[in-house]
């Protein structure tokens, strides 16, 4: 079994006095596709926060590559719930946005973004703007503009949520044909089971707030995952949604 990509150890942290986050521990192994599930309001994007740099952790470890995530280094490339597109900027420009940041020139940016937009299904698309995109090119746009800049490791969190649910199973299956394709590294925020057991390698499943790890479950069905009505599947969501509504201490 390779070593861990990103290891979360004993993660805690507060707001005002209020404990969110209480000893979290996880890990996300290079190629893996890893999956936080648990209860609206628990801390789970908390976690992303204290990875991306917005919040300072109040103790326990952070390692990457087996060294210490040192501030400054974050080697994350991170989707937000929303699509975030800038409805001023065309969606090639949306894309490149990253990579300007990273002090890429426009032109640079533009020629590095413009190969992928046939893969990701917006080809022909390059000179619209946001408000002229269904939900789910948007986010196909979001996701474009998140994996072009090569990090390391993605952080998804609940990126489809906003869409219908029709929309938001396609855009599952596209993620995983997608992810079986390139094999990132990933780590998902979700409060769907079905998607965590669609998309998973593992799940880890955490309490309310304060968040803890209450299970962690692998989910050894093989890829590409097209029948979730089997038994094996619906074990699994059974285990989950038995562990998220009937927590044990």
């Amino acid at each position: 079994m390779s070593a861990p990509r990103l290891e979360l150890r004993q993660l805690r942290k507060r707001f005002d006095g209020l404990d969110v986050l209480a000893d979290i521990s996880l890990t996300v192994r290079p190629g893996e596709f890893v999956s936080i599930l648990g209860p609206s309001g628990c801390g789970k994007s908390t976690i992303f926060k204290l990875l991306t740099g917005a919040l300072q952790t109040d103790g326990g470890e952070v390692l990457f590559d087996g060294t210490p995530l040192e501030d400054g280094r974050r080697p994350f490339a991170f989707m937000p719930q929303r699509d975030a597109l800038m409805p001023w900027r065309r969606i090639i420009d949306n894309t490149t946005l990253g990579l300007e940041v990273q002090g890429l020139s426009r032109s640079q940016a533009r020629e590095k973004v413009a190969p992928l937009f046939a893969e990701f299904g917006l080809d022909g698309f390059e000179r619209h703007y946001p408000a002229q995109l269904s939900g789910g090119m948007r986010q196909r746009a979001a996701l474009l503009r998140t994996v072009v800049q090569q990090r390391d490791m993605l952080l998804l969190d609940e990126p489809f949520s906003a869409l219908d649910a029709l929309t938001r199973a396609g855009m599952q299956r596209w993620l995983q044909a997608m992810w079986e394709r390139h094999r990132w590294t990933a780590l998902l925020i979700t409060h769907d089971v079905r998607e965590a057991v669609f998309l998973s390698d593992r799940i880890y499943v955490l309490t309310e707030r304060p968040a803890r790890v209450l299970d962690e479950i692998t989910v050894s069905l093989p890829h590409p995952r097209t029948d979730l009505a089997s038994p094996e599947a619906s074990a699994i969501e059974a285990r989950l949604l038995q562990t998220l509504l009937n927590p044990q201490p």
